[in-house]
């Protein structure tokens, strides 16, 4: 019988500051609490499945009889970015975070990629992707110069008009970014940020594209070398560069995202579904829209009912997050340092509280363990702690939602 697992990362959803918050600069940063403060939460379905017996979720009144295994895993790696987050599910520790440009690229970087690309470019500093384009987007189209930035995380973004510069020609510029920012200067992400619009109207397009490192062997690798299927949706398959990955379906938002994954469980196959839903991070948490982002919650948790009761009675839910965004947070618009929620979802398997997880690594491995994979990467397995079934009937009932 086919074995699937269905990983659900919310991006940026996090549970409680880390112990090492406080060197990252988000004391008392917590994404759940913020949105529990809404009029707008509901998640009544997340809370049957247990995120509200999480350890720390003590403002929230915990489940009585939760459907699935939950707890919540520390970060490993030294950073709060999305690519470390979902490299370090996946089983990479980065023990060194990836560069950051606070104060802009050395000219020796912009020197050279202006000289590779042939176009000038301004601002070169961190900044909001729509700031930047609100205010720098007419001099971009008098001049033809590219709009370069970063943001707290390891990026270097370019942005730019599509009357200006084709999308495929901005592609291009990428590509050469990618080339160049190696060695000491290898940034997670170089992103295409095109867009449209006219001189105080402009908007960026759904034609974002990432260019990643490759990481190192990942679970996804694992998988795919035993002949599993690796399915990605949304920007999973950016992040990981591709490696590891079998077929992917990139994804402009959460509605098309929950759609893929209605698209997936009707599928027959073996393996992994990973699914990215970046909304709550680059529309809400980014944007400190504590409301938006409770009714983002609000329409997940309406789909998850719904999509919970089609899954297989060898299928697996594993829903979790990469790091923080609390929307509510007053010192800076950046990713918080959190800890991670996990939920483990079989129909008929244990409720066990999983605890303090050390790594997100654990989820990985994990998932490796269940389909019976070696591997050498990090993290703890727990499968034998969600894998008990006290009653064997209890795997052939509906789910209780």
């Amino acid at each position: 019988m086919s074995k699937r697992v269905f990983l659900i990362v919310l991006d940026s959803f996090g549970v409680g500051e880390l112990p090492d918050a406080k060197f990252f600069g988000d004391v008392s940063a917590n994404t759940l609490k913020a949105l529990s403060t809404s009029e707008f939460f509901e998640a009544d379905t997340l809370s049957k499945l247990g995120l509200f017996n999480i350890d720390g979720v003590d403002y929230l009144p915990s489940f009585s009889s939760p459907l699935a295994s939950f707890g919540k895993c520390a970060a490993k790696s030294m950073g709060k970015d999305t690519m470390t987050g979902h490299w370090e599910i996946c089983g990479v520790e980065m023990e060194k975070p990836m560069p950051v440009y606070p104060n802009g690229f050395p000219a020796e970087v912009m020197d050279e990629f202006a000289k590779r690309t042939g176009r000038g470019w301004l601002v070169n500093k961190p900044y909001s992707g729509t700031a930047v384009i609100e205010k720098h987007g007419d001099e971009h189209v008098n001049t033809g110069k590219l709009i370069v930035y970063t943001s707290a995380d390891s990026v270097f973004q370019i942005a730019a008009h599509e009357d200006i510069v084709p999308i495929e020609k901005l592609y291009e510029y990428c590509e050469i970014a990618r080339e160049l920012l190696q060695g000491e200067h290898a940034v997670g992400r170089v992103i295409a940020r095109p867009f449209v619009g006219t001189s105080g109207n402009y908007t960026r397009t759904a034609r974002r594209h990432d260019y990643s490192l490759v990481p190192p062997k990942t679970a996804l690798n694992f998988l795919a070398e035993k002949g599993y299927n690796v399915i990605s949706i949304g920007k999973i398959n950016d992040i990981f560069a591709s490696s590891g990955i079998t077929e992917s379906h990139p994804t402009t938002c959460n509605a098309d995202g929950m759609h893929e994954l209605d698209l997936a469980v009707n599928r027959d196959f073996s393996g992994l579904v990973f699914a990215n839903l970046v909304d709550f991070d680059m529309l809400f948490g980014h944007r400190r829209d504590v409301d938006a982002y409770a009714k983002g919650i609000a329409k997940f948790d309406t789909w998850l009912s719904k999509f919970i009761s089609k899954l297989g009675n060898d299928d697996v839910l594993v829903i979790t997050a990469d790091h923080g965004c609390d929307p509510s947070f007053e010192k800076h618009t950046d990713h918080t340092r959190e800890y991670i929620p996990l939920l483990w979802y079989t129909r008929g398997g244990p409720a066990v509280n999983l605890g303090i997880r050390e790594s997100f690594a654990d989820i990985g491995k994990t998932i490796l363990d269940y389909f019976g994979v070696e591997s050498d990467i990090r993290g703890v397995s727990f499968l034998q702690d969600v894998t008990f079934t006290p009653d064997p009937l209890a795997r052939f009932r509906k789910p209780l939602l």
